[in-house]
């Protein structure tokens, strides 16, 4: 199937590990310009390096996504980098598991207001796009009750509901918004590779949980997202796209 993506322009924050680097790669990889962002200078010019290997243009800028002034100008320069903006992929987290004050801050900061910021910031170059498409990154935990119970798995339900507002808010203009909530995703340096070394019992639990017998790949993810993102599905949107094994038990009407 070709995903019409030839030639179009993604925003990926989190680009430079993870899911956000294989969204940023599968992008490529269907031919589309990328413009990444994360916090490590190094990692993000390795990465956009890399893109640019894959004989696209591509763009990056090491930044906080909390940083809401920081965040609206990448957005605006990478409009300027890649003549446009057709796509815009929301899949930074703070990770802010254990129930303090802080982490509230911070996931209403970072997984919350990143969103809604990038997605503000984005929107007149989206109402100017031929195909424009919004994908936010949410989590299972945002649909049961998980040991993430708290911060983390209460800002990734309000990501659910937020897209899909977005979604019946624009659709008369054409422009589409979609969620895709993961399940347990493993790679090295994330955050299942560091419980699997510090808490083995926890890794335990969470993969006897679930019914394949293993975690996603970053693979797995991104394409899901890309998929959600392409002009393929033009009349999805609205939609939160569970990607997780058949991890949650609960039944999505």
């Amino acid at each position: 199937m070709d995903l019409g993506l030839k030639g179009r322009r993604a925003l990926v924050t989190g680009g430079s590990k993870g899911i956000g680097r294989r969204i940023a790669e599968t992008f490529a990889d269907e031919g589309a310009h990328v413009s990444i962002c994360a916090r490590d200078a190094g990692d993000v010019n390795a990465t956009v390096e890399a893109l640019r290997g894959r004989g696209v243009r591509a763009f990056g800028q090491a930044l906080d996504v909390a940083d809401a002034e920081a965040l609206t100008r990448w957005v605006e320069r990478s409009a300027e980098e890649l003549g446009g903006l057709d796509i815009a992929v929301a899949n930074v987290s703070a990770l802010a598991i254990p129930i303090t004050p802080e982490n509230w801050r911070m996931s209403y900061e970072v997984d919350l207001m990143h969103t809604v910021r990038m997605v503000d910031a984005a929107m007149p170059h989206l109402e100017r796009s031929e195909v424009p498409s919004i994908v936010t990154v949410s989590s299972v935990s945002g649909r049961e009750i998980d040991f993430t119970a708290g911060p983390y798995g209460t800002f990734k339900a309000a990501l659910v509901h937020y897209t899909q507002g977005v979604a019946f808010q624009q659709a008369a203009k054409g422009i589409r918004a979609n969620t895709v909530s993961p399940g347990n995703v493993f790679f090295e340096g994330g955050v299942w590779d560091n419980i699997e070394r510090n808490n083995p019992e926890l890794y335990a639990q969470a993969l006897g949980l679930n019914p394949t017998g293993r975690m996603a790949t970053p693979e797995e993810i991104a394409r899901a997202v890309v998929f959600a993102a392409s002009p393929a599905v033009p009349f999805m949107t609205g939609t939160n796209i569970v990607v997780d094994g058949a991890l949650t038990r609960g039944v999505q009407l």
